[in-house]
């Protein structure tokens, strides 16, 4: 366990059954509880307002 934190692709948008949160409702990058929510599509997408990661939901 050299290394713990693993590095995000901020660009990408992950997807919560592949990547589930580590510690429910944190980002897994930064570890911030606060969101920016939005749906498109019928998709629901969260963004972390500090880092900017995203998970479909």
């Amino acid at each position: 366990m050299e290394n713990e934190k693993t590095e995000y692709d901020l660009e990408k948008i992950y997807d919560y059954e592949e990547y589930p949160d580590k510690v429910s409702g944190r980002c897994d990058n930064c570890g911030n509880a606060l969101f920016k929510s939005s749906v498109h599509n019928y998709v629901f997408v969260r963004e972390c307002r500090q880092c900017g990661m995203k998970k479909r939901i």
